[in-house]
């Protein structure tokens, strides 16, 4: 008998919009199962879900440990992660941009300073641009890191941009739109491919179905 597909399910924003769009396309989480749980499962018991970091779920997807998950694209770019992509889940929308002060004119011509939780996918923008630029990793908030000093610019998501604008800074450039993707262990897309399509199409029904 062929195991549930275990999928990961991300914490933090995403959570919600991910219960809201499995709710909608029929896979429903039983009620009573505890947030202390690390495992659930949806009424049909199809599928057992664990809720993980966001930035973890491409590493438990890729190695196999977990089918599939639901993970925002700017996480997937900047792992640079091997992982199946087969459907944009259209939630969780927003941009991977540049900003920095709003009073400030920046210039890529010159050595400069980028605060960010994306360290590759900053450097590989910037590579792009022929700019010289040192990589600051933070794992908190980066608004303030201009404001500090610390950085010219940050590279951060932007949804918004009211952070931006009460923090006195401004978009500069964008660098992506991010949505969440639905992701599918390379392995399990072969060897579970009935489940793993039939994920796939209740999802698309919901994500494209004609209004």
């Amino acid at each position: 008998m062929t195991r549930k597909l275990l999928i990961a399910l991300p914490k933090g924003r995403l959570l919600d919009k991910s219960i809201d769009l499995m709710g909608k396309a029929g896979i429903t989480v039983a009620p009573g199962d505890g947030s202390r749980l690390l495992f659930i499962e949806d009424q049909e018991r199809l599928f057992r879900f664990v809720m993980l970091k966001p930035v973890d779920i491409p590493v438990y997807v890729e190695s196999g440990v977990i089918d599939a998950g639901i993970c925002g694209s700017d996480i997937l770019r900047e792992l640079e992660s091997d992982v199946n992509e087969p459907l944009d889940l259209q939630i969780g929308r927003c941009a991977l941009v540049v900003a920095g002060p709003a009073e400030k004119e920046i210039s890529y011509r010159r050595n400069i300073h980028v605060a960010t939780k994306y360290p590759r996918t900053a450097a590989r923008f910037f590579k792009g641009k022929n700019a010289h630029v040192h990589i600051v990793k933070l794992e908190g908030s980066v608004e303030i890191a201009p404001l500090l000093g610390l950085a010219d610019v940050i590279v951060d998501l932007v949804e918004t941009g009211r952070t931006l604008k009460e923090n006195g800074m401004k978009v500069l450039e964008e660098i992506s739109p991010v949505s969440a993707k639905l992701i599918v262990n390379r392995t399990a897309m072969k060897i579970k491919a009935k489940q793993v399509n039939n994920l796939i199409s209740q999802f698309d029904r919901v994500v494209y179905a004609n209004p």
